[in-house]
Formats: C-alpha cells, sequence, structure tokens
C-alpha cells in the first residue's frame, strides 16, 4: 500500500480545520449562519424598542426645549387620560379593524380559487398578478387613490350617471385605501394555507354528502383559520401604525401614526411620541398574545 507523498498531502490550516468542524457540527453551522442577522434584529429592533420605552419616560424642558432625562410619568398619563388621544386611539383601531375585514372578505374567495379552483398556469398567474403591486411605490398608490377619489376622478365619472358620488377624503378614503395596500400580504398567507389543505379532504366531504358551504364552512376553514390570522396579523398591525395615507386621503383626520410625527417633528416633543407610539405597539403584542396558540405564527 502506497503512501501519499507529504507535499501532495492538504496543509491543516485554521480555515481547514474550522470547515471540518462545521461540516460535523451542524447545530453550530446554524449559529454562526444566524449570528449576523440575529445580532442586527436585536440591534435595530428590540433596542431601538427598548430606546423608545425609556424615552417615553423622560420629558421636555419647556423653556429650553432640550429632552430631561428626568423620570416621569408624566407622558404616560397624557396619553392615558387624554380625551384626544383615546379618541384617536379609538379612531385608529377601528380603521384598522375595517381595513382587516375588508381584506380578509377580498382575500378569502382569491386564495381559495388560486389555491384549489386554478389550473397551474392561471395560478402562476394570479401569483403573478397579486405580486405586482408590490413593486410599485407605497407613494404612488396612495396618490393613485387620492386621484381616483377626488370629486373630479375617474370614481365620480363612474357613479355620477347613477346618481351615486365619491366619498372624497376622509376616513373612508383612508379605509380603502390602505384595504388596496395590504391586501396582498393577506391573500398570501392565506392562499399558503389553503393548499397545504388537501384535495382528498373536500373530495370525502362531497362523497358524505357534505354540500359546498358546509364544506368551507366545517372542512376548509378551520384548516385555514391559522393562514387567515396571519393575513389579518399583516393588516392589521400595518394600518395600526400608518400616518402616510391619512395624510394623502384623509382629509383632516388624524391617526395615531399622525400623532407621533407630529410631536418628532413640528412639536419637537420625542418623550410625548414615544409615549404614544407605545399605545400600537402594546395593542398589536396583546393581539399576537391572544393568537400565539392558534398556530398563525407559524404562518407567517
Amino acid at each position: 500500500m502506497t503512501s501519499t507523498p507529504a507535499e501532495l498531502r492538504p496543509r491543516r490550516t485554521a480555515a481547514r480545520a474550522g470547515s471540518v468542524f462545521l461540516s460535523t457540527h451542524p447545530r453550530a453551522r446554524l449559529a454562526l449562519l444566524l449570528s449576523a442577522p440575529l445580532f442586527w434584529l436585536g440591534l435595530v429592533y428590540i433596542v431601538a424598542l427598548v430606546l423608545l420605552l425609556v424615552t417615553a419616560f423622560w420629558s421636555v424642558d419647556s423653556f429650553t426645549g432640550q429632552i430631561s432625562q428626568t423620570w416621569t410619568l408624566d407622558n404616560i398619563l397624557t396619553v392615558i387620560t387624554g380625551s384626544l388621544y383615546q379618541t384617536v386611539t379609538l379612531r385608529t383601531l377601528g380603521v384598522a379593524l375595517l381595513v382587516t375585514l375588508i381584506d380578509v372578505a377580498l382575500a378569502l374567495p382569491i386564495a381559495f380559487y388560486m389555491a384549489k379552483v386554478a389550473t397551474p398556469r392561471m395560478q402562476r398567474i394570479l401569483v403573478i398578478a397579486v405580486l405586482t403591486p408590490l413593486w410599485a411605490s407605497y407613494l404612488v398608490k396612495a396618490y393613485a387613490w387620492r386621484s381616483v377619489l377626488s370629486q373630479d376622478g375617474i370614481l365620480e365619472w363612474l357613479v355620477a350617471p347613477f346618481g351615486g358620488h365619491t366619498p372624497g377624503y376622509g376616513l373612508p378614503a383612508t379605509i380603502i385605501t390602505l384595504a388596496y395596500l395590504w391586501l396582498p400580504y393577506v391573500i398570501l398567507p392565506i392562499y399558503a394555507g389553503l393548499e397545504r389543505v388537501p384535495d382528498s379532504l373536500l373530495e370525502a366531504s362531497g362523497d358524505l354528502g357534505g354540500k359546498t358551504w358546509s364544506t368551507l364552512r366545517l372542512v376548509v376553514f378551520p384548516l385555514a383559520l391559522p393562514a387567515i390570522i396571519a393575513g389579518t396579523i399583516f393588516s392589521f398591525s400595518l394600518s395600526l401604525g400608518d400616518y402616510i395615507t391619512v395624510n394623502i386621503v384623509g382629509g383632516a383626520n388624524q391617526m395615531l401614526g399622525n400623532l407621533v410625527y407630529t410631536n418628532v417633528g413640528a412639536a419637537n416633543n420625542l418623550p410625548l411620541a414615544s409615549a404614544i407610539a407605545l399605545i400600537p405597539i402594546v395593542i398589536i403584542f396583546g393581539y399576537l398574545f391572544l393568537v400565539r396558540r392558534t398556530g398563525a405564527l407559524d404562518n407567517l
């Protein structure tokens, strides 16, 4: 048996030793792979949330306009007890809930058709059609709806012969625009969830005499519920924090995002803005806590 000459043997370097170690230790390889994104997530998201929480307990000096790092509950109490913040919070919640309900009502039939009825070729076309609006700028889509909903826009031109009128700018326009913007984010998780529902279950329900609506209600809906809730997380949370759309089509109405923007900018009151920003954060964390057992988070 011949031995390999020493000059032909691979040199044992640190890089080669590390490669051999990672190839035989998959958990270490996974940890190394995830370390950079997890570090970035912790730095940008978690640290930012902690700083936001801390800033909410500071105050602004009324004479100098500088932030005073003296701990106080004044901002929190102002946000909780102030009638303005209570009204805007309820308005924001109402808009987010309506947007979510509209999106779910529109997404369910579209996603079901894509997953269970459409041919593979049509399925691909519909997926592209759903994704296409995401390629356009957020501002372009918002201003497009501003043009559509204006008093001399295309919607007024279409409904005027039948005695109808455009809703103009206000909360209805805000709800319509937000529902359009977030609809793809609701369709895609529901579509993915419905695709995982075995066709054999639908066929078995039909063989046992189940009618269409009974099959949808008793077979499809329970299995697709986690995916539906996953879609609502997107639309609900995105609507809670939005402030650009209401500025463009909302008229004089305000949402929580607008109050945060105003206090960061014109009012120069970062502690109060931080306290206001905690409202949607608390709401969405509460919603995630309620739905955590449904499996919805696995569908995100």
